[in-house]
């Protein structure tokens, strides 16, 4: 190529980018280009191209704080004490404190994987529908009545926050009340969750601090003022933050008054098997509803039983009064789930799936599941001793009564700063703790910590 080709080709390459730098331009920016010489423009396509300075359109925003449970994982990581103890985690750790890969789940994603047929294409908007069945009789039981009649819609969700958020704007949009009843305390995300679905939250009392354990007679109040056919969520078992659970007298109570109420149960279902060791006896406050012929909602993940917190396993099951109002019921959650995530993803539920339809893997999942419930119950018990035989002031029989994954410990958040820096132990200010984030290494450590806060700070 001769050189005044090469020279040729520079006015052209520079027209090519001073074109392409105007349609980047607002339009204001590109009136303003176009009065400049077209000289100028080739000698400098990109002069014009107007500099923020070191502005930006999001400058006005001030920084969000960190989330309260979440937070504290931030802080913890950020701390060099050698003692330090996360106990603010919502999720399993062995007694080495390590996060833990079930073994029937580490199999059934090998059977997976070594199946050449398996592709990678989009689920239906409902989601895996072997999943979704297996998943209604997991938490129903096989021989529901529900079930069997063809009146639950089941719908694959992001996990258990997904599911609950899907079921409220389902409601928000399909149900004539638009209240839904939220135990106090409960989860930090179910408020959030359901105001940006669309519904007015209310409480209902629920955890009496003076015992430590259910204030049976204000929830059986609040509820019995709430307006006939309202929403109230309840917590299936290990009710988190507390760990507080009602009785099956109480349960059976609780059903009564809302079934005279027409009060439309939603049940959260994040620790079915995870709280007592039993996926069945976990199941029974659900069973119950369900059982007397009643409509209901049921939110379920498998972060905490099957270990696949970053799966986002869940599903939404809709218990319906007949089968021809599920089949309308899923056609409305699909326009619910369609423009929000469209479809979900297929490997976790595939997971799921491959475990729950094998007999020998589904008693595998059992068993480990079992041993994961039965390491926090002996948490429980080991703290509770610990802090009996150094005479720590007060009652702490709570411990050892309440259930699942956490502790409501009575500490105030005045204690719970106190060991943070004293201590280097982590934990939620309302001085809920992990019992999973425990082992029998830094269990004496706690129990000194909380020996120390509830001496020195009342």
């Amino acid at each position: 190529m001769s050189s005044a080709n090469v020279r040729g080709a520079q006015p052209s390459t520079d027209r090519r980018l001073s074109t392409l730098v105007r349609h980047l331009l607002p339009s204001s920016a590109r009136t303003a280009t176009t009065t400049t010489t077209s000289a100028a423009a080739a000698d400098s396509p990109l002069e014009a191209f107007p500099t923020m300075a070191s502005s930006s359109v999001f400058a006005g925003l001030t920084q969000a704080p960190e989330d309260p449970i979440l937070g504290v994982t931030v802080a913890y990581n950020k701390d060099p004490s050698p003692v330090k103890v996360n106990l603010g985690v919502g999720a399993y750790r062995t007694e080495e404190g390590k996060p833990l890969v079930l073994n029937v789940v580490r199999h059934a994603e090998q059977m997976l994987i070594n199946n050449p047929s398996r592709v990678k294409e989009y689920l239906p908007i409902t989601g895996l529908a072997e999943f979704n069945k297996l998943s209604a009789k997991l938490i129903f039981g096989a021989d529901s009545p529900a079930i069997q009649e063809s009146r639950v819609a089941t719908v694959q969700c992001l996990s258990g926050t997904g599911s609950l958020r899907v079921g409220g704007e389902f409601l928000a949009r399909h149900y004539h009340e638009r209240t839904i009843y939220i135990p106090q305390p409960t989860w930090g995300n179910h408020p959030k969750v359901f105001t940006l679905a669309g519904l007015t939250v209310r409480s209902y009392r629920y955890y009496d601090p003076a015992t430590r354990g259910l204030d049976f007679q204000g929830l059986l109040e609040d509820l019995g003022s709430a307006p006939s056919g309202a929403i109230v969520l309840l917590h299936a078992c290990a009710h988190n933050p507390t760990g507080v659970d009602p009785t099956l007298d109480q349960w059976e109570q609780i059903r009564q008054l809302m079934r005279s109420k027409a009060l439309l149960p939603f049940f959260d279902s994040a620790y079915q098997g995870f709280a007592s060791g039993s996926l069945d006896k976990d199941a029974q406050s659900v069973r119950m509803f369900v059982a007397d012929g009643g409509e209901l909602l049921m939110a379920q993940s498998y972060a905490k039983n099957m270990g696949l917190y970053g799966e986002r396993v869940g599903a939404l099951s809709i218990v319906c009064g007949s089968a021809d109002v599920a089949v309308r019921v899923e056609s409305q959650l699909k326009l619910v789930i369609r423009p929000m995530y469209s479809n979900p993803p297929i490997h976790g539920a595939s997971i799921v799936a491959t475990i729950l339809k094998d007999s020998v893997m589904f008693n595998e999942w059992t068993v480990e599941l079992k041993a994961m419930a039965d390491r926090i119950i002996s948490m429980r018990q080991q703290l509770f001793d610990a802090l009996k035989t150094r005479e720590t002031p007060g009652d702490w029989s709570h411990i050892i009564k309440q259930i699942g994954m956490f502790t409501f410990t009575g500490l105030n958040s005045d204690q719970v700063a106190f060991m943070r820096q004293e201590y280097h132990i982590y934990m939620t200010s309302d001085g809920r703790i992990s019992m999973a984030g425990l082992s029998g290494r830094t269990i004496p450590h706690l129990a000194d910590a909380i020996h120390a806060a509830v001496t020195k700070l009342k």
